[in-house]
């Protein structure tokens, strides 16, 4: 028991304010499990063109350990992908949404539902995610990663969450911002 104890205060809760934001720079911290295509979300994010320089973080799950607390960046956004075709996928992000400081949900958390298209494989209903995503006040985008146009859509739209989360766009919070995009839910799912 007391060396799970310890274990605990080892793994550090991410909190959206406790580190200097840097100039002209944002930090996008990915989180999905492995089955989801993580890897090329962040090198479509970086092959984008963009005014600022962007650092991409890449989790299976948090919390993140505490060791390397000291160099990681601060994180302007967060971004939980969920595989509508995998509960494990969704249940990694609820246990990684415990590890997350509520100010984040200030305009610095979105959620992404990927794999909506494939409507016979799925074991999650979209509706599931939406109301996840409500109850934390974050924004769910509907998103398929599976081509290479669809992942730079996604990029492109992540990478303007990121500029306002970062504090990049003058007169424009994230709450805001937030509250702003909530879309209707129907003209997602077409986009998609």
């Amino acid at each position: 028991r007391a060396d799970l104890n310890r274990w605990r205060a080892k793994m550090a809760v991410l909190k959206p304010l406790n580190k200097h934001p840097d100039l002209n720079r944002g930090t996008v911290l990915l989180v999905g499990s492995e089955a989801l295509p993580l890897d090329q979300l962040a090198a479509a994010i970086l092959k984008e063109n963009k005014s600022f320089e962007v650092n991409v973080h890449l989790a299976k799950r948090l919390p993140l350990p505490a060791e390397n607390e000291h160099t990681r960046p601060r994180i302007d956004l967060i971004v939980f992908l969920m595989d509508l075709r995998s509960q494990h996928s969704v249940e990694t992000v609820k246990a990684s949404l415990h590890h997350v400081d509520v100010n984040f949900f200030l305009g610095k958390v979105c959620f992404l539902a990927v794999g909506g298209k494939a409507v016979k494989h799925r074991s999650v209903e979209m509706y599931t995610l939406k109301q996840l995503a409500d109850s934390y006040s974050s924004p769910l985008i509907p998103a398929e990663l599976e081509s290479p146009e669809r992942r730079c859509v996604i990029a492109r739209r992540l990478l303007q969450l990121l500029k306002v989360a970062a504090g990049l766009v003058p007169g424009v919070s994230a709450l805001a911002l937030s509250s702003l995009i909530r879309p209707s839910f129907g003209t997602e799912m077409e986009r998609c």
